[in-house]
C-alpha cells in the first residue's frame, strides 16, 4: 500500500477508516481532494468493485478533477490493469440526477431525450409567464425564479405550494407563475435544474424497487462540500446510504457562503446527531498557505459560533504580511490593484497567479477599466461561453432535432438564419393554427422540419464533432456569419470553438456522447467556464473563488455596507445566516498562497449615489502584528487620511 506514504496521519486515518458513517472536516488547503482520491482507491485495493463507489461534487470543474486524479491513480498501479474500464461513478449532484431520471424516464413520461432549461431559458419562461397573467417582468421576475428555486430546493413541490394558505400579493402571483410554468415545462418534455434534484427525490422515495436498485448498485458514497447540500440533496444522499451506511462527507461549515441558494450549514452541523456512530477526522494541515495569511484567516473565522471548531496550520513559511490599501474612492482602488498586478508582473510573477475578488459584481467595472488603461491583460471570471447566442443556436439545433417538443428551441432558431417566417406566422405555429398558413409558408416550416429530420440522422449516427460540424453547414450558420465584421468573426470562432470542445465526447459509444454533451452544456457553473486558455489576471467575486487558489489575492472593498455586504438597506440577517460574511471573507483569504492585499475606498459611488465609507468590520479583526500599509507611486508617502481602529 504504497499509495499510503504520501499522506499524513489524519488524510491517512480518513483513507482506511473505510465502513459506517465518517465526517471527514476538512479546512481550505487540507488536501480533501487527494485524501477522496486516496480513499477511493483504497476501497478498489481492498475488492470493492468499482461501480458500487459513488463520489458526488458540485461543479464539473471539480468531478473532473476528481475523476482524473482516480484514474491516474488506478493507472499507475499495473494491480488494477484486470479493471479494464470498471470505473468508480464521479459526478455532480445534477449530473447524477439527469442519469438516474434517464434511466426511469418512462415513469415521469418523459423522453429518453428530454430537455434541460438552463437558467437563461427558464428565466424566459418564467418571464412570458409574467406577461401572461399581466404583470411587469422587471418588478418580479427576478424575485419569483428565486422563490420557485428555493423551494424546489426544500423540496417543496408546486402542488404542494399552490395548497397553501394565501400569504401576500407574491405568493399568490408566484402560484400563478409557476403553473404556467410547470405547463410549459410539461409540454416540452423539459426538466429545470431543481428538477433535476427534486424528480430524483420522488423517485428514490415513491418507487421501492427503483430505491432498493440504487441502494445496491451505491455501496459506498462520497459527498465533497457537504456544507453546501441543500435538503433535497442531502435527502437523496440519506435515501442512498440507508441500506449500507457507508457514507462518508466531506466538508468545512467555515466555507459554508451558498445559503442564499438553499445551503444548509445544518445538514454538516447536525452530521453527528443524525449518524450517531459516526467517526470524525479532522484535516488541518495547510499545504497552500503561508503562516501568516493562516494566522489571520484562523482569527477572522473564531468570530463565528456556527461552525466546527478547527484551526489550520501548516509547515510552510511564515510569509509576507497582509497588505492593506486605503483608496480615496474606487477609481484610485482601482488603479492601485492594475498598477500592484503590473509590478508584480514585471517582478516575474504569472499573470494567471494573480487574482482580484470583490463582493458585488457592480465592483468590476472600475477595476477593468484600470487595467485597460495601465495595460494589464485580464480575464474576467463570469462570461460565459454557453451562454453567448451563437452557441446557445447550435445547441437548440441539437435539442430541437432530438426533441421536437421544445417550443422553447423552435422559438429560437425558426428564423436563424431567417427563413421569411414573421412573427405572427411563428404564433400560428406555436398556437397549433398551421392550417392558417399559406402554402408557401407551410412549404418553408416542412423544409425546416425535414432538415431536423436530417440533422437527427446524423445526430444519432455519428460522433458528437461530426454531428455539430454537419449541423452548423446544413442549417447555414457558418455563412451568416462571414460578414467580414468583427463581431460574426468573433461568433464564427466560438462556433468552431463549440466543435473542439465536443471532440472529447467522442469517445462515448451510440448515443452517449452527444447526450453527455447537452448535459454537461446545460450544467456549467461559473467556474466551469474559467477558459484556462485565456492568460490574464483573473477578476472574480469571492463567491466563484471558491476551490480556486492563487499565489497574489487582492480583495477590494472592504467597506462597511460592502463587505460584509448588508444588501444595501435589507434588513439584517440574524442566527446562522449572520456569519456568512465572515465566512466569506475567510473564503477569499485562503485562496491565496503567498500574499494577500486588502482594499477599501473611502467614498465609492453605488446606484449613482457616492457614499462615504466607514472600513470595514473585518479589518478591525485583523491583528495589526499581520498588517503592513501598501502604495504606489506617490501615494507611498501620503499619510492616511483617517486610521483603523485596532
Amino acid at each position: 500500500m504504497t499509495y499510503l506514504d504520501s499522506l499524513n496521519p489524519a488524510q491517512k486515518k480518513a483513507v482506511v477508516t473505510t465502513d459506517g458513517p465518517v465526517l471527514i472536516v476538512a479546512g481550505a488547503g487540507a488536501g480533501k481532494t487527494k485524501t477522496i482520491t486516496h480513499r477511493i482507491l483504497h476501497l478498489i485495493s481492498l475488492g470493492i468493485a468499482p461501480e458500487s463507489i459513488l463520489a458526488i461534487t458540485f461543479t464539473n470543474k471539480a468531478a473532473k478533477e476528481m475523476r482524473d486524479r482516480v484514474l491516474g491513480l488506478l493507472a499507475d498501479d499495473t494491480s488494477f490493469a484486470h479493471l479494464g474500464h470498471r470505473t468508480p461513478l464521479i459526478c455532480t449532484f445534477h449530473a447524477l440526477g439527469v442519469r438516474i431520471i434517464k434511466e426511469n424516464a418512462p415513469l415521469f413520461n418523459l423522453p429518453r431525450h428530454f430537455n434541460i432549461f438552463d437558467k437563461s431559458d427558464s428565466k424566459k419562461v418564467l418571464k412570458d409567464a409574467l406577461v401572461y397573467v399581466g404583470v411587469d417582468p422587471k418588478e418580479h421576475l427576478e424575485k419569483i425564479q428565486n422563490i420557485i428555486s428555493k423551494e424546489k430546493g426544500r423540496g417543496v413541490r408546486m402542488t404542494e405550494y399552490i395548497q397553501r394558505g394565501a400569504y401576500d400579493y407574491t405568493s399568490e402571483l408566484t402560484k400563478k407563475v409557476w403553473q404556467r410554468y410547470e405547463d410549459v415545462l410539461k409540454k416540452e418534455h423539459a426538466l429545470d435544474f431543481d428538477d433535476l434534484l427534486l424528480k430524483m427525490l420522488f423517485l428514490l422515495e415513491t418507487y421501492p424497487d427503483v430505491r432498493d436498485y440504487y441502494q445496491n448498485r451505491f455501496q459506498y458514497i462520497h459527498i465533497d462540500e457537504y456544507q453546501d447540500t441543500n435538503t433535497v440533496q442531502n435527502k437523496i444522499v440519506e435515501i442512498l446510504a440507508q441500506k449500507h451506511n457507508n457514507l462518508c462527507v466531506v466538508g468545512d461549515t467555515d466555507q459554508n457562503i451558498y445559503s442564499w441558494r438553499g445551503a444548509e450549514i445544518k445538514n454538516m452541523l447536525h452530521f453527528e446527531h443524525t449518524y450517531p456512530t459516526v467517526q470524525t477526522i479532522f484535516l488541518e494541515q495547510n499545504y497552500r498557505s503561508t503562516q501568516n495569511i493562516l494566522a489571520v484567516a484562523n482569527e477572522i473565522i473564531s468570530k463565528n459560533n456556527f461552525r466546527i471548531p478547527k484551526k489550520l496550520f501548516t509547515e510552510n513559511q511564515t510569509g509576507e504580511l497582509i497588505g492593506l490599501y486605503e483608496a480615496r474612492n474606487e477609481t484610485d482602488e482601482a488603479q492601485f490593484i492594475a498598477i500592484k498586478s503590473k509590478e508584480l508582473i514585471e517582478s516575474g510573477i504569472n499573470p494567471d497567479e494573480i487574482a482580484v475578488l470583490y463582493r458585488a459584481n457592480f465592483q468590476s467595472r472600475a477595476l477593468e477599466e484600470a487595467f485597460v488603461s495601465c495595460g494589464v491583460s485580464y480575464h474576467m471570471l463570469g462570461t460565459k461561453f454557453f451562454e453567448r447566442k451563437e452557441i446557445k443556436d447550435i445547441i437548440s439545433y441539437v435539442k430541437l432535432a432530438l426533441n421536437p417538443e421544445s417550443t422553447t428551441d423552435f422559438s429560437r432558431i425558426i428564423n436563424t438564419p431567417a427563413r421569411g417566417l414573421g412573427k405572427v406566422t411563428v404564433e400560428k405555429i406555436l398556437d397549433g393554427r398551421e392550417n392558417e398558413l399559406p402554402p408557401s409558408t407551410q412549404l418553408k416550416l416542412e423544409n425546416f422540419r425535414g432538415m431536423l429530420r436530417e440533422c437527427r440522422d446524423v445526430i444519432l449516427s455519428r460522433k458528437p464533432s461530426e454531428s455539430l460540424r454537419y449541423i452548423i453547414e446544413r442549417t447555414g450558420m457558418d455563412q451568416l456569419y462571414k460578414t467580414g465584421l468583427e463581431e460574426d468573426t468573433e461568433r464564427l470562432e466560438n462556433i468552431m470553438e463549440l466543435v473542439s470542445l465536443s471532440v472529447v465526447y467522442d469517445q462515448y459509444e451510440n448515443e452517449g456522447g452527444i447526450e453527455k454533451f447537452l448535459t454537461d452544456s446545460a450544467l456549467m457553473s461559473d467556474q466551469d467556464e474559467l477558459d484556462e486558455n485565456k492568460k490574464g489576471v483573473r477578476l472574480l467575486t469571492v463567491h466563484s473563488s471558491k476551490g480556486l487558489e492563487f499565489d497574489y489575492v487582492f480583495i477590494a472593498g472592504l467597506e462597511g455596507d460592502l463587505f460584509p455586504h448588508k444588501g444595501f438597506g435589507d434588513t439584517k440577517k440574524t442566527g446562522e445566516d449572520s456569519e456568512e460574511e465572515r465566512r466569506l471573507f475567510y473564503v477569499a483569504i485562503t485562496r491565496a498562497r503567498a500574499k494577500v492585499i486588502l482594499t477599501y475606498a473611502q467614498t465609492r459611488t453605488i446606484f449613482g449615489t457616492q457614499h462615504v465609507n466607514a472600513p470595514s468590520e473585518f479589518l478591525a479583526d485583523i491583528p495589526e502584528q499581520y498588517i503592513e500599509r501598501e502604495g504606489y507611486g506617490n501615494v507611498s508617502e501620503r499619510k492616511p487620511l483617517f486610521s483603523i481602529d485596532f
